[in-house]
């Protein structure tokens, strides 16, 4: 069904269930020009940090109060992303590790919906390959970040 709706299958992104693709749907609408990039998107399903920084400092980071079915939806696919064996699970995991069990959702929700987002606008079907191409450049930098370290711990000894 969700096939002759959009034209893809949006069940290929990783926690997305026919349900939240559906609410996705309802909510957004299949025309993504009211939205000039993901990023305006993003902020639209309130799944960006509302971090209010004056003279360097940060006032507070909180997120804003909108009724949103669509992020709501999406925090709750995000939810299930730490349990997933997959490199958005690897990815969920790196972020619950350094932000806590709420920014981990956020920003897994965040990543769902810019794919979201980047799916539908261009009519192209979900490609892992760019995940494990991202993951690939991770691992890679950090060997390099970890070599220094120990070189710099070398060269203290």
């Amino acid at each position: 069904m969700l096939t002759t709706i959009v034209g893809l299958d949006l069940c290929e992104i990783e926690c997305i269930s026919e349900i939240t693709a559906l609410e996705m749907i309802a909510e957004t609408g299949l025309d993504m020009s009211k939205w000039p990039s993901h990023k305006h998107f993003c902020a639209w399903l309130n799944v960006t940090p509302n971090t209010k920084i004056t003279g360097g400092k940060i006032i507070s980071s909180r997120m804003q109060r909108k009724k949103n079915q669509a992020g709501l939806s999406l925090r709750m696919a995000a939810s299930n992303l730490t349990k997933s064996k997959s490199l958005m699970g690897d990815q969920a995991r790196k972020m619950r590790a350094r932000l806590g069990k709420k920014g981990a959702v956020v920003a897994g929700a965040h990543l769902l919906g810019r794919i979201y987002y980047t799916i539908i606008k261009n009519q192209t079907p979900y490609a892992p390959e760019i995940m494990e191409q991202n993951q690939q450049k991770w691992k890679e930098s950090r060997i390099k970040y970890l070599e220094t370290q120990l070189e710099k711990l070398k060269d203290i000894a």
